[in-house]
This record gives structure tokens, sequence and C-alpha cells, in this order.
């Protein structure tokens, strides 16, 4: 489709980056510095790593995911508690007997008039402009 790299790989990578920064210093201090856990003789030091993977894995998974969903909040301006569109008349009946499609004009390649001719030759029951 050519679109390019998309930005949200940044973000997961950030998310996931912090939660397995958090999982590993949250371990570290606790189980090694704070309150070291001997177990059958086995030190507590940095060689006990693999035992904190489960928790850096499943902390990673958690942080990369909250921060796709919000980072995709704010990028598409949810939840937006107000919309010049939430008052017009083809809004107000839209689930009860059919759907609407909305074109907004911050489109660059939106053209009112090619627009309004396209939606009539497919079909359209009712075209109506909301200003915003």
């Amino acid at each position: 489709m050519w679109l390019g790299k998309s930005w949200l790989s940044a973000i997961v990578l950030a998310g996931g980056a912090t939660g397995a920064l958090v999982a590993f210093s949250l371990q570290y201090f606790t189980q090694v510095s704070l309150y070291p856990t001997v177990v059958q003789n086995k030190p507590a030091n940095l060689f006990t790593l693999p035992v904190f993977f489960p928790v850096i894995f499943e902390l990673t998974i958690l942080l990369s995911a909250f921060a796709v969903v919000g980072g995709l909040f704010t990028w598409i301006m949810l939840p937006r508690w107000n919309h010049p569109l939430f008052e017009s008349e083809l809004f107000k009946k839209f689930s009860d007997d059919g759907f609407i499609m909305v074109i907004e004009t911050r489109d660059p390649k939106f053209k009112k008039e090619k627009t309004r001719s396209f939606l009539e030759e497919i079909g359209a029951n009712q075209i109506e402009e909301v200003n915003a």
C-alpha cells in the first residue's frame, strides 16, 4: 500500500523497554539489594537473572500494550466529548435504520464539489454538510 513506516512501532518499543527496565529494576532492588533471598545456597546477585525473565517478559508485554492504546487514543484524539457532527439530524438516527459516512475536510485531497458529486453518483440518500 506504500504507506511507509508506522510511528506506532516506536511507541511500542518505548513501552516495552520501559516495562523491561521497570521489571528488572524492581526485582533486582527487592531480591538482591533490599532483601536477598537465598534459596539452597544460590547466590543473590546479577547471576540470578534467568529467574527474573518471566516477570520481565510479562511487564514488557503489558506496558507495550498500554503504550499502543495510549498512543492511539492520543493520535486519534479519543475520547472526544463533543463534535459538531453530534448535533446533526443524520447522526441522531444512524443506528436505527442504517449507517452514515463522514468525510472530514482536514484531508488535503478533499474537494467539496467533487465529493458531493461522487456521493450523489454512488447513490447517497442524504448529504448534509456540517461545519466544524
